[in-house]
């Protein structure tokens, strides 16, 4: 009796259109959607958020072209799609009002308005680079570890991207 009432309500909240599969065809990062094809159809404007709208506040995964995405439709609205899970990500986008955090094979990005963290980090050992102290005899003139700063420069511009 139990899984009878089980099954009926399972049958009540079934939704008309369910989740597919589908293959990536291209990803628009600028609007937050994609092309997608379910080998049959091809769907335009699917949605890399459940919701998208002109607010400063947006993440979004966007996935690589021709990997797989699993979508649901919003509403079960097939003209309203989103992509619910990936299989393959091509980089990440957070942004919360001014600030701005990406991650990508190039590296990782954190910009706050005008500032990112690259550009820092290049200020900051520019100057350490440039730093002169008075002593007893007179200012100094070279900075004996230069090298090593010049390396850690280098490995920042490595993980570090504009």
């Amino acid at each position: 009796m139990e899984k009878d009432l089980q099954d009926a309500f399972r049958r009540l909240k079934k939704r008309e259109v369910d989740t597919f599969i589908a293959d990536v065809i291209s990803v628009d990062k600028g609007k937050g959607t994609c092309k997608i094809s379910d080998g049959k159809l091809e769907y335009f404007d699917v949605q890399l958020a459940s919701i998208i709208n002109e607010s400063n506040q947006k993440f979004y995964l966007f996935p690589k072209e021709k990997s797989s995405v699993i979508v649901s439709p919003i509403n079960e609205d097939l003209h309203r799609l989103y992509v619910e899970a990936y299989s393959e990500i091509e980089s990440l986008s957070l942004a919360i009002d001014k600030v701005e955090f990406q991650i990508d094979k190039e590296g990782f990005l954190l910009k706050k308005e005008n500032e990112n963290l690259k550009k820092l980090m290049a200020d900051l050992i520019k100057a350490i680079k440039n730093l002169k102290f008075t002593t007893n005899n007179g200012p100094t003139i070279n900075l004996i570890n230069i090298a090593d700063f010049t390396a850690l420069e280098d490995r920042f511009n490595q993980f570090l991207k504009d």
